[in-house]
Order: C-alpha cells, then structure tokens, then sequence
C-alpha cells in the first residue's frame, strides 16, 4: 500500500510538472504573439490601446482570453495566430468602448484641471492633463479609474470622479448650451454671488462651464457634474465670442506665451498651474483656438517642415523648434524637448520654468541644449488642413457640425 502511495504521489508531481511546463510554454507563445499583433495595430500607448491576456486554468485544459483593445482588427489578428499556434481560447476580450459603460461612453472634465497616467494606479507616470470643461470619450472603468481619449487623441488613465460621464444626448446637450471661459489666470467659483462665499473649486485660464444666468457682478454658472456656481464677470466671456475673437497669428501666440515665463515645469503638465516642454506649446496654440498634439515627438510630426541646415534665417516667429538626437545608421531620431522660436535667435520654452533663451552660443541666455537642434516646424499654416493641428472651432467635440 505504501509502494502504490508513492508511486501515485510521484506520478501526481511529474504530472504537475508536466503541466505547469506547458502552461510556461502556452504563455510565453502566447506573449510572443501578443506582441507580433500590437507592433502591427497599437504600437503607440498614446493612441491606441490593446492589452490582452491569458487565464490558463490550473488543469491547463481552459484557456481564456482576457483583457480590453481599441482595435477590433487586432483582436482578430490575436485570435487568428493564436489558433494557428494551435492555442485556443474563449474569446472574452473587451472592445472598447466597453458595453458595460451602458452608453455613457462621453464626458467632460470636472475639476479646474485633472491629471492622466498610463496606468489606473496613483504611482503611475504621468501622461497629460486635461481642464474644466474639457471634452472626451470614455473607454473603459477600472476599480475607480477611467480610460478617456482627449480631444487631440491621447489615451490615458484619470481617477473616474474627476469626469462628469455621459450619454451622447447628455454630451450634445452640454456642447450645444450657452457656455462661458475664464479668461484670467487664477479665479474661485463660489457658492453665492459674494467673495465671502463658501468656495466651490478653483478656475484657471481655458476653463470652461455652462452659462445659467446673470447676478449683478457675477456670472451663475453649472459645472458637468451638475453643481452650480458664482463666477466674477470680469474674469470670464462667452465662448463663442471668445472663439470668433481668436486671432493666431505669430505674435499673439508668442504674447500668450510669455504670460507664462517664471511658471514652473511639471512633467506630463498641459495646463497654467504648471507645464512640461510640449504642454506650454499646446496650453499657447489652445489658448488661440488651436489644438496641438499632446508630446513634442507627436509634435514634431506636425506641419510644415523649416529647413535649419544652414542657420536660422529661415525661422519664423511662432515655429516649434525640437530638440534630441538626429537618426543615424544604427537609431531612429528621437525628440525630447521643444519650444518656440521668438526672433533674432530666441525662443521661449518650459525647462525648470518657462523661460526665454537663446540658439545662439555669444548670447547670455544661451541654451545649452542648442546642440541638440533637430528640427524645425511651421504650424500656422497647416492649422485644418492636418488632422493633427485642429481650430477649437472646427473640432465636432466643441461644436456641433
């Protein structure tokens, strides 16, 4: 009795080895896969999302395909290379938007301003940020996260209580109604019309919330979330008047810019209350009407090439100067700071703060970082006519086509 106890014991433990060595070998086809499939359809976190996983039973006889993608085409890609490996699996990837939202895949920006990460998590890095009244659309929730695309595109992670969620109606309803921007650097939105009040939040410059009625030197205005609020008249305008008076030129860009010199540098920061290289430049266009890209490297990809070989004479003022490594043989060019080129060899950036240097090595602002000149791009005139450089007022998410 005892050999035969030994013997099933032995047999139990080289069968769990057994398993458990082909359980290894499923799921490392199956990450290999994974990762042939997302360089093909979602190479760019940024952009496009697709995160799939494998539950593998502790038998190894059930195999089940888990996990979330924007991509419907990648997910049938997975599922193709995954049979033809001969791993087959019960498909229960989500696509998003998913189903479980119950329609209420749109939103808007609930606080003055709220910060993205590239995970549900407190600890994860930063991505962007968006400001009250921001339009976007929701993709999935997660243990009291949500995933939302921005206006410009970009897929991040922010704390679910930070976005008023909505159905399209909802949405084309607040989109639709007479709405109102701040237009001051800093304000309080209070809850009576008197600067005594009880303070319901803060507002920056670009803030954005729904008009409900005038009270003496205050406006009554409704946040996305429902709650109302005392805003001074002085520190905000119509937005439609505000859109129809934006003027980007060059030199308006540049003035805006400059409000913002001694504001300090925050990385993943795209607001007033503090900004990284790329999110000065936008917060300036936005400011202007004009949606850029979120990143410097997704920047540099936009407008109209200026040739810098042989100097700077060809600059502008108000083109995006980029700053990294260029390619070479062996490594692909890689962009890791921008700013705005002003006249005679200036430029103006978010580096520790936002401040003003030179490209030019005698002058006393030098920037080190000159060396490093990659490229140069020419915005304002591509504005509509790339999918990627959008006027506020033609975007569908701001206003109704």
């Amino acid at each position: 009795m005892k050999r035969y106890l030994l013997v099933l014991a032995s047999f139990i433990v080289a069968l769990s080895f057994m398993i458990e060595s082909d359980k290894e070998k499923t799921e490392a086809q199956f990450a290999k896969i994974s990762a042939v499939v997302k360089a093909e359809f979602a190479p760019d976190r940024r952009l496009k999302t697709f995160e799939p996983s494998l539950f593998i039973s502790s038998t190894g006889d059930t195999l089940v395909l888990k996990g979330s993608t924007t991509e419907a085409a990648a997910k049938k890609a997975l599922l193709s290379k995954l049979t033809e490996a001969g791993i087959n699996v019960l498909d229960s990837m989500v696509i998003l938007p998913d189903p479980a939202l119950g329609g209420k895949t749109y939103g808007i920006t609930n606080q003055s301003v709220i910060n993205f990460r590239y995970s549900p998590t407190y600890s994860a890095e930063s991505a962007t940020q968006t400001i009250l009244g921001t339009p976007v659309r929701i993709l999935e929730k997660k243990s009291g996260w949500t995933r939302a695309i921005t206006p410009e595109g970009y897929i991040a992670w922010v704390s679910s209580g930070s976005i008023a969620p909505m159905t399209e109606q909802e949405f084309n309803n607040w989109r639709d109604a007479k709405k109102l921007i701040i237009t001051t650097h800093y304000t309080l939105l209070r809850s009576a019309a008197s600067e005594k009040s009880q303070v319901v939040m803060d507002g920056v410059w670009g803030n954005i919330v729904k008009y409900v009625a005038s009270s003496g030197k205050y406006y009554k205005v409704a946040l996305p979330d429902g709650r109302e609020a005392f805003l001074l008249k002085k520190y905000a305008t119509d937005f439609k008047e505000w859109i129809s008076s934006r003027n980007p030129t060059p030199e308006n860009i540049i003035a805006t810019a400059k409000q913002f010199i001694g504001f300090p540098y925050m990385w993943g920061g795209t607001s007033i209350k503090a900004m990284d290289c790329s999110g000065f430049t936008k917060t300036s266009y936005y400011l202007n009407g004009i949606i850029l890209e979120r990143d410097a490297s997704q920047q540099a990809l936009t407008g109209e090439d200026v040739d810098i070989s042989k100097g700077f004479d060809n600059l502008k003022t108000g083109d995006l100067l980029f700053f990294g490594s260029k390619a070479t043989a062996d490594k692909k060019e890689r962009i890791s700071h921008v700013g705005m080129y002003i006249k005679d060899g200036e430029f103006i950036h978010s580096a520790t703060s936002v401040r003003i240097n030179s490209l030019i090595p005698s002058a006393w602002n030098y920037y080190d970082g000159s060396t490093r000149l990659v490229r140069a791009k020419r915005i304002l005139t591509k504005v509509d006519m790339d999918s990627d450089i959008v006027s506020i007022k033609n975007h569908p998410w701001y206003f109704a086509k």
